[in-house]
């Protein structure tokens, strides 16, 4: 494909490409004249481009490549996960967390997430210990984006990893620093567009490219018992029963699929603080309710889609190497596995216009992860620093050069990021992230918009235990990081304080139960005390 390039048919689409984000990039940077238009577009954002910007920031190609390749690797499991994103992700997401999160916002001239925790619990320690956690997981999740964008671009493009890595992260960022929320919800809605309509074309190619629908799940149910005992028994050890059922109930392979990757991103989604953002910007509640169907069709397609031609690509690289997807990738490096697919399988018209696709699906998750990043450390942080160092009883007005400047500058740390993380860390990154969303964030957040009686500080130690329980898990218990971190290994003289099965278990599933019940243990022991009081008909 090191001739794609030289095809005229590549810059007639993607300089066309190119063009349409720059003119909704300057149509943003026109229409973004204060603060608040580049944190929350001006609150008057059109209901289908708020479902398909939704959809286009929850699904990247962290969902394209790292869970496509992951799929390849675990089998239709993955499909428990985008029934997950449609009922928790869409239904539940909008129909009972964004309508009382719009009024909230709009009730407290809310700007971000942690400025809507910090003005709902009259707490700036919310809003500034929530920030850090922001900043300090949010750049790896950017990254993970980035180096899912760039690894096509370098396959199907035959370029240097880090020159396509900085082309994608410097055009991204461009936009979004100039023209805000504005300019990413206005690129969202083209670039999702794209989206569905790739990943419907790649599904439709696979199956006919494997025989048709029937044949192609039949050869692959087939498939495990036709491959050598070598080549099974290590995946056997794990729990694998094949692709097309879930691994054995309580093994490696089945604790991984269901508490990191199902359970950690279809929950993790309901606390993340690029998507709450999106309710936000509403007009009203039935611009939200308009927006459901076009947030739920784009991710049936686009989760659908990924998660099913996943583990098709075993029975593809079978066919012409006699070996499973993640063998016949260079270190086994699943992240691999959909750009090496593609490239390898698929017409070279479709592999142009397949670029086009998951370009549009990093550049819309990454251009609302930075502007997350940026508004975070702009408005909820740094604002907080100016005032201790100044001395200062009151924080300093909203500033829209902050907000561009605190985007610049997580740009930088996530593209460093890039440049180091290791191979496979596509879908592990992504986990992380949604993971302590959902751990430090998702209980004092449902406290926040559900609650009559609050309590600042059942929600403070909420927010605290989720957090360090979730970072002591990782950083002793779960295998796959523990490892990398080396600090148990440097204090206790092994990788995992603990061995099978509690080393693949999610931090996650341990930190979100501690983080509710301290809430709820905090809460009904303030009962008989002073707590704030707040009436639902005066904010929802």
């Amino acid at each position: 494909m090191a001739g794609l390039m030289g095809s005229p048919l590549f810059w007639v689409l993607t300089s066309a490409y190119m063009c349409l984000v720059i003119y909704l990039g300057y149509l943003g940077y026109k229409r973004t004249r204060a603060s608040e238009d580049f944190m929350l577009a001006g609150r008057k954002i059109h209901p289908w481009v708020i479902g398909i910007s939704y959809g286009a920031t929850f699904i990247s190609t962290s969902a394209i490549v790292g869970f496509g390749g992951t799929a390849a690797v675990y089998g239709t499991g993955l499909i428990w996960l985008a029934f997950l994103n449609i009922a928790v992700g869409v239904l539940l997401a909008f129909i009972i967390f964004g309508k009382p999160t719009r009024a909230l916002g709009q009730k407290l001239r809310a700007a971000t997430f942690p400025d809507l925790l910090g003005k709902r619990f009259d707490s700036p320690f919310m809003q500034y210990s929530t920030a850090i956690l922001i900043l300090l997981l949010m750049p790896l999740y950017a990254a993970a984006v980035m180096i899912g964008g760039s690894r096509f671009m370098e396959a199907a493009l035959n370029i240097d990893y880090s020159v396509a890595l900085a082309v994608f992260a410097i055009f991204t960022a461009a936009y979004v620093i100039f023209g805000g929320l504005k300019a990413v919800m206005y690129t969202d809605a083209m670039q999702g567009l794209i989206i569905i309509l790739g990943m419907a074309a790649l599904l439709i190619l696979t199956l006919s490219l494997l025989g048709g629908p029937v044949q192609a799940f039949n050869d692959l149910a087939a498939l495990p018992s036709e491959m050598p005992p070598d080549m099974l028994e290590g995946v056997v050890n794990k729990g694998f029963t094949g692709w097309m059922s879930m691994p054995e109930v309580g093994s490696e392979f089945w604790l991984v699929l269901v508490t990191t990757i199902i359970m950690g991103v279809g929950l993790g989604v309901l606390a993340q603080p690029q998507l709450i953002v999106r309710f936000m910007t509403a007009d009203d509640t039935k611009s939200l309710n308009r927006a459901i169907p076009m947030g739920g069709i784009f991710i049936l397609v686009a989760t659908g889609a990924a998660y099913t031609i996943g583990p098709l690509t075993n029975l593809y690289f079978w066919n012409e190497n006699g070996t499973t997807a993640l063998a016949a990738m260079p270190n086994n490096n699943s992240d691999l596995i959909m750009p090496t697919f593609i490239h390898d399988a698929m017409p070279e018209l479709f592999v142009v216009v397949f670029m086009l696709v998951l370009l549009s699906a990093a550049m819309s998750t990454l251009s609302a992860i930075l502007h997350t990043m940026g508004t975070t450390a702009g408005f909820d942080l740094w604002r907080h620093v100016k005032k201790w160092y100044s001395g200062s009883q009151k924080l300093s007005p909203p500033s829209l050069k902050a907000n561009r400047i605190g985007t610049l500058l997580m740009l930088i740390l996530s593209f460093s990021f890039a440049l180091i993380m290791d191979e496979s860390i596509i879908m592990r990154a992504t986990a992380m992230f949604m993971g302590l969303c959902a751990a430090a964030f998702m209980p004092a957040f449902t406290h926040a918009l559900f609650s009559k009686r609050l309590s600042s500080r059942a929600a403070k130690a909420s927010v605290v235990i989720g957090a360090i329980t979730w970072f002591a898990w990782t950083a002793f218990v779960h295998i796959k990081e523990s490892s990398v971190l080396g600090i148990s290994q440097l204090l206790f003289g092994r990788p995992a304080l603990l061995g099978m099965p509690w080393q693949v278990l999610d931090p996650m599933v341990i930190a979100l139960p501690l983080s509710a019940l301290t809430l709820l243990i905090m809460w009904f022991a303030e009962r008989d005390t002073k707590i704030m009081e707040v009436k639902d008909a005066d904010i929802l």
